[in-house]
Formats: structure tokens, sequence, C-alpha cells
């Protein structure tokens, strides 16, 4: 247990899941007492991987509030270490915490690339727009070593299968050879999320994940290079990050986006204790407001899971937020297009058994 964010993570504690009836685990005090006498100073949790081996790479899902059916997660758990993150929950199915243990007991899935191939192969595929990064960041520190998210580029690209990706990394310009090809073919689009242009407020909400500067200027170069680029501003925190919104939209804007989307903060199961804890850290001044505010946008609840306005939020706050960034991008030229990628240029992989008959 840690009692404070160590250096360069999110998170301000580690507690254990307890929704799937796990046994509580407490740290013997007394022995904690004595243990940087004993043991010396502790040192920083490290980032490890554990390879994962599913039967499935895509995952689908009937959702209205999502504009996509399919998915692609090539990791569990991301070192990012996004405080606000609504996948950290997922690690508790593994019977680790969603705290730390989610920014640093990764898993990578290097068998994804084989078995999309095989997905694809399948007699009566019906291509629709496949999403990466839904759920953790495709492109996050250790997409460098494993390659998984380029891998899966790489069929998309040869069976012509159109893709969208969301990321806040500017890694995602490694696989800039494969993208502007893509776009030509009118093929994928990409999200690239930034939620504050503040260094202060990046360092804590988003500690591992590359500046705004950066990611800004990806936005720039997916949009030099012919790439369909969103700005997506999610989440906003009220009272931490709302009142960025139009500066957001205009950074947004003047680095090339075509369109900008926003969430309000979503606090599902063990994320909303989590913001609590890191608001006591790090804005004890404004913690009780946050909160208040939240509430007010999901009626009188730390989280709303109701299809239709989990991710719209609800009352005056919300309608608030929603009608300044939409005369922000009024303003500012986005929006004024629909990007409709194409299905109808699926080619099934190569080799697939009975094509030619």
């Amino acid at each position: 247990m840690f009692s404070s964010a160590p250096k360069g993570r999110g998170a301000p504690v580690n507690d254990a899941p307890q929704r799937f009836n796990l046994p509580d685990r407490e740290a013997d005090g007394d022995w904690l007492d004595e243990r940087d006498e004993i043991d010396g100073e502790q040192a920083p949790p490290r980032t490890t991987v554990t390879i994962e081996r599913p039967k499935t790479i895509i995952a689908r899902n009937n959702s209205p509030d999502i504009p996509f059916d399919r998915s692609i997660n090539a990791y569990r758990g991301c070192e990012h270490g996004c405080i606000y993150c609504f996948a950290r929950p997922t690690h508790a199915y593994h019977d680790l915490s969603p705290g730390l243990d989610f920014e640093t007991r990764l898993f990578a899935k290097p068998d994804a690339p084989a078995l999309l191939r095989a997905e694809l192969s399948k007699r009566g595929y019906v291509a629709k727009p496949l999403a990466m990064g839904t759920n953790t960041d495709p492109y996050q520190p250790i997409e460098r070593e494993y390659r998984i998210t380029r891998q899966c580029i790489e069929i998309l690209a040869e069976t012509r299968h159109p893709l969208t990706i969301t990321t806040k990394s500017d890694k995602v310009l490694r696989d800039l050879d494969l993208l502007a090809p893509m776009a030509k073919q009118g093929l994928v689009a990409v999200a690239i999320s930034v939620t504050s242009l503040d260094p202060k407020v990046h360092r804590t909400l988003e500690p591992r994940a590359p500046s705004a500067r950066k990611r800004l200027a990806a936005i720039r170069a997916l949009s030099e290079a012919g790439v369909p680029v969103f700005a997506s501003m999610s989440p906003v925190i009220p009272a931490i990050t709302d009142h960025e919104i139009e500066h957001l939209v205009e950074a947004a804007a003047e680095a090339g986006a075509m369109s900008a989307f926003f969430l309000p903060v979503r606090l599902p199961h063990e994320v909303a204790p989590l913001l609590r804890a890191w608001l006591d850290e790090h804005y004890p001044d404004r913690a009780g407001k946050v909160m208040s505010i939240i509430r007010s946008i999901r009626e009188g609840r730390d989280n709303d899971p109701r299809f239709f306005t989990r991710m719209r939020g609800h009352g005056p706050w919300a309608e608030l937020i929603r009608t300044r960034f939409e005369k922000a991008c009024r303003k500012h030229g986005l929006n004024e297009r629909k990007i409709e990628l194409r299905s109808d240029l699926f080619r099934p992989p190569a080799g697939r058994q009975g094509e030619l008959f």
C-alpha cells in the first residue's frame, strides 16, 4: 500500500478490488513502522508485462452511445497512468488493483495479429470500422517493444479494412507510413486526446503520457499527411480542466484537426475513490467542489452508467460545458463535415481457404 502516488505514477493508492469477493488484504502496521530501517527506502514500483493468450481479439458491443460495434485492445492496463481512466476497473478481473497495479502490471497480447487475420478470414465476415484505443492506449510505451498495434494495422491495411485509432501519444506517427496510404483510400481516422495545456495539470493527471505540445504536433503531422484527425477533449474534469475548453479547441484547430469532441469525466466502480484520493493529494483546496459538480452532472451520483446519459451528463453544468464546447468549435471551423470511412474495399486476407472456389 502506498500513502501517496510514487513519482511519475498516477494513482495515489493501490487498494485491492472488493467487487469479486476477494479477501481483504491488510498490511502489518507494526512491520510498516520499521520498514525503512529494516529494508531501506522503498523502491518505486517497476513496470512488468505479462503475456496474455486470448482466444479471440475482436471485442463486439451493441452500445447506443458509441459509433462502432467492434474494437481491438492489444494491451490490458496502461502505463500512461491517467487517474481518470474508465478502463481501470478491468484490472479487478485479474485480482489486481485498479490503482497502481493498472499502470505498473501490464498485459500484452502478441497473438493479436494472428487472431485478427483468422477472424477477418472467416466466411461471411462483414467489414465495418474497427476501433483501436477504446480501452487502453495502443501506443503506450510498451508498444515500442511489442509492436502489436503496428502488426494489426499492417493486416488491416493489407485487407483494406476501415480503422479508427484513439490515442494520447505522438508515437502514432511511427505508423504514418501505413496510415497515410490508408487515408488516401478513405480507410482510417485518428483521434488524439488533448486534455490540458497546463504542464502542472498534465504531470499529475496523465503522468506518463506525452505532453500536450507533442500531441498537438502529432495532430499537425497527421493532418499534413492527409490523415483525418479528431481532437478529443476527454474527459473534461470540472474545476480542473473545464476552464481550458476554448483554449484546447483553438489549439487543436490551429494544429489542423478537422473535428473535435469531448466527454464529461466518468467514474465507474473503483475510479471514483481513486479520483477522490488524487484530489486529496493534488487539489485539496477544491476536492469537495470537484466532486460536487461531478455529482450534479451525474444526477447526484459519482457515476451514471445508463445508456444515452453516461457520455453526455445531465443538468446545468453539463449543458454549460456542452454549450461552451460547441460555440468554440463553430468559432474555429471544427465539425463542419462528417468523416465517413469506406467498408466496401475490404478483401479477405490472402490465402483464405476456399476463396478461389
